[in-house]
């Protein structure tokens, strides 16, 4: 497996092409937007001097990392010769379905499809390819190229050969995979979202404040932020998606969405990407300031 392809270049799309092209991978980075794609190719940037101000990377290792990355608004051009796709858009199972259909009919017949969807279905993102044996899920964490873990993800069909060789690629790349089968929120965020929600509901039903949630959380259980926090920076929007499609994969109540998320979400809080949520992120990430609505216990509702 030589060649790379990552379709979307946003925060998970640009960390995946990072994590791929340092460890000497040719990598396509593909979006309809050039602006995106700059920003995008900026980002990386920043965080390659971030590694080179640790001592863990050169100057020259930096230049060959940018070097290994091309830009591609055309995403037929884009993929044409990789031999594993890696599709990081926004979650949204019309979308997704979309560009995997795309790329079924773009691609090689030998190349690999994976996703890194954080809930939505393998099984039936295969469904609408001309190769469900090759279609896989890799859910990096984020930060990418900091974050160990890559939750690797089997559907229905998806073959021995393809998941041993997903495997090796996770390896070469300095990541920790860890396989599990395809059911709704896979492990991770089948964990991790109903207890962001169990917090929210707590703030809702006015047990705690938004700090004192995430203190107890993170004194208490050695957390290293508060879920709450942790909602904000994976982005509300992505939470409450993750969450529907929990409470329509198994159809159990536990699932639902607290209404204080619904709510914030359509009124365009959606934490660090739209500058307030939980917190108010306007200022910046480094310093914790409770959101202006959230800093009296008892809010109104």
């Amino acid at each position: 497996m030589k060649k790379v392809a990552v379709i979307g270049s946003g925060t998970m799309g640009n960390g995946i092409a990072h994590v791929f092209a340092q460890n000497g991978f040719p990598v396509a980075l593909v979006d309809i937007s050039e602006e995106a794609l700059q920003k995008a190719l900026g980002t990386i940037s920043k965080n390659l001097d971030r590694i080179i101000a640790k001592g863990h990377l050169t100057e020259e290792q930096k230049e060959h990392t940018l070097k290994n990355i091309h830009t591609y608004t055309n995403m037929e051009e884009g993929v044409r010769e990789a031999d594993l796709v890696v599709e990081a858009a926004t979650e949204n199972v019309d979308l997704k379905l979309k560009i995997f259909k795309d790329l079924s009919a773009f691609t090689k017949p030998e190349a690999i499809l994976a996703s890194n969807t954080s809930s939505i279905s393998i099984t039936k993102i295969a469904s609408v390819t001309n190769r469900p044996d090759k279609v896989i899920g890799m859910h990096f964490m984020n930060p990418v190229p900091v974050m160990k873990l890559v939750e690797i993800i089997r559907g229905y069909s998806t073959s021995d050969e393809v998941t041993s060789q997903i495997m090796d690629i996770s390896l070469q790349l300095g990541k920790v995979p860890t396989e599990c089968n395809d059911y709704p929120g896979f492990v991770a965020n089948r964990i991790l979202m109903p207890m962001i929600n169990e917090a929210i509901y707590s703030l809702y039903e006015g047990v705690a404040g938004v700090e004192e949630i995430d203190t107890i959380m993170k004194l208490g259980m050695a957390h290293p932020m508060g879920p709450l926090q942790l909602a904000d920076f994976i982005g509300l929007d992505v939470c409450l998606s993750i969450l529907n499609v929990l409470h329509d994969g198994f159809g159990n109540p536990k699932y639902a969405p607290c209404p204080l998320l619904v709510n914030m979400v359509q009124a365009g809080h959606k934490g660090v990407k739209s500058g307030q949520g939980f917190y108010s992120w306007t200022h910046g990430t480094k310093e914790l300031v409770v959101a202006d609505r959230f800093k009296k216990r008892h809010f109104v509702q």
